[in-house]
């Protein structure tokens, strides 16, 4: 009895082992397929480990019990599916699911020279938005339209909703009208607020728009997207901050992308308005841990794609690292076409061919030469006697000069100050509605003192590619 006793014990043993391997399994495994066919060297992550799959497109993967997605880093001459405007990379991870296979699409056109487009703060409160932002979208279809022989693509840099995740899905319907693939990036106001921990915050979020970090790739050209929205929840609040999993993951990442690739980090929350490195403080409007995103970029020429300020404006870092921090969509919150720093509502506009790249904003409702605005003697009610310029996408390799009846005056004086306009419309509380928008003080600011008020003045501006946009006062 004894001995039968024992036997049963280790069946009764063996038995649980199996079950709980069943349960959770040492990987997980498919194919990656195109037309049919096995594509070899593709990169799948679960959101922490990275692996390429072999000749015939299969991979193993390990199993890891936090991992909610299974997704591919698509590689350059392929594209994947879509339902509407979403990439479908991803699939969610469903328990008692070993086996998820992906199938690729053959980019019709030769990515090597692309077009992307980056969006930011669509902030969408309420249904009136929605229609708004259907109207906007009007502009960038036709930009699409007109440049239909590149292979395009949206990032949208986040704040889709202004803490109405309910408008997640009309937000979505209403981008599908693009019909081109839009990589979302999470915004602090596409968060769950209320909810015990940072971890649970982009649970909503992921379940409308998948993962909150990935990658994919163009020609030779690799895209990052990030969530850096740390939220905190003391009094519904965040910090701009990257984690350690995120890191590691984005470490992993990169070890597959060839040092003579641009790469592309699109992100919420900037990672600072300024040149200095150093962070000190946790703050909401900054990534208080930049320093690790760069360390990590070090090697790649790698530009950052951020939006959160609802202000145009682009810091050149080093000659290998810069950041674009794109204007709102909303404007000044859908009460006018222009935001706070004065810049229109838009979009950028990046052209990549090869591993050159050139950018320009495009103000929605405008053509695209439409780059800076000036305004007369007088407009300006804290430099009455100055002509100024408003260049919303200025860098300090761009010029900006001005004549006077003919005359080549020099350039105007940079300074930081209010852009008129902005100024003007958000002292109308009655039109912008909420209390707390004012404008803003930006950096993208000119002036010059003529020496005859009624003379004839030009402002021309030659942006760091030598494009030359003028307008006569």
């Amino acid at each position: 009895m004894e001995i039968m006793a024992r036997l049963l014990f280790v069946f009764f043993i063996s038995v649980v082992h199996l079950n709980m391997m069943a349960q959770n399994p040492l990987a997980i495994t498919g194919q990656v397929k195109c037309q049919g066919y096995g594509v070899a060297n593709v990169v799948v992550t679960n959101g922490f480990d990275c692996v390429l799959t072999d000749a015939s497109g299969k991979y193993t993967i390990p199993y890891h019990r936090d991992a909610r997605f299974v997704y591919v880093t698509t590689p350059a001459g392929y594209l994947p599916q879509r339902d509407g405007s979403l990439p479908l990379f991803y699939q969610h991870i469903i328990e008692g699911t070993f086996i998820y296979d992906f199938s690729l699409v053959k980019n019709p056109r030769n990515d090597d020279r692309h077009l992307f487009l980056v969006q930011a703060d669509v902030q969408l409160g309420k249904g009136e938005d929605v229609a708004a932002y259907a109207e906007y979208l009007k502009d960038m279809r036709g930009f699409i339209n007109r440049h239909s022989e590149y292979d395009l693509f949206v990032l949208d840099c986040g704040d889709i909703v202004g803490n109405a995740l309910s408008l997640f899905p009309s937000y979505k319907q209403t981008s599908d009208v693009l019909d081109v693939p839009m990589y979302r990036v999470i915004g602090n106001h596409d968060m769950e607020y209320g909810v015990r921990s940072y971890e649970h915050s982009y649970k909503t979020y992921e379940e409308c728009f998948g993962p909150i970090y990935y990658s994919f790739n163009r020609g030779k050209a690799h895209y990052i997207v990030l969530d850096n929205c740390y939220y905190i929840n003391r009094n519904y609040r965040y910090i701009g901050y990257i984690d350690e999993r995120t890191l590691q993951w984005i470490e992993k990442d990169l070890a597959f992308v060839p040092k003579d690739h641009l790469v592309f980090v699109s992100m919420h929350i900037p990672s600072s308005s300024t040149k200095e490195l150093e962070f000190n403080a946790l703050l909401p409007d900054e990534t208080s841990n930049a320093s690790s995103l760069y360390d990590l970029l070090k090697g790649y020429e790698a530009h950052l794609l951020t939006g959160h300020t609802h202000n145009n404006g682009n810091v050149v870092f080093n000659d290998s690292l810069m950041e674009h921090n794109t204007a709102a969509v909303c404007g000044t919150f859908w009460k006018a076409d222009i935001c706070t720093d004065g810049t229109p509502s838009g979009y950028g506009v990046y052209e990549v061919d090869g591993n050159k790249l050139t950018w320009r904003y495009k103000s929605a409702g405008y053509p695209i030469e439409h780059q800076f605005r000036a305004y007369p003697v007088g407009a300006s009610r804290d430099y009455p006697e100055y002509i100024l310029a408003n260049v919303w996408n200025w860098d300090e390799e761009w010029k900006v000069e001005w004549y006077e009846d003919g005359k080549y005056m020099g350039e105007m004086e940079h300074f930081t100050g209010f852009d008129p306009e902005a100024k003007a419309i958000c002292s109308d509380k009655k039109r912008v509605e909420y209390d707390w928008i004012s404008p803003i003080r930006t950096e993208h600011m000119f002036r010059a003192l003529p020496k005859n008020r009624e003379a004839l003045i030009e402002v021309c501006v030659t942006d760091r590619f030598g494009n030359v946009y003028k307008v006569k006062l």
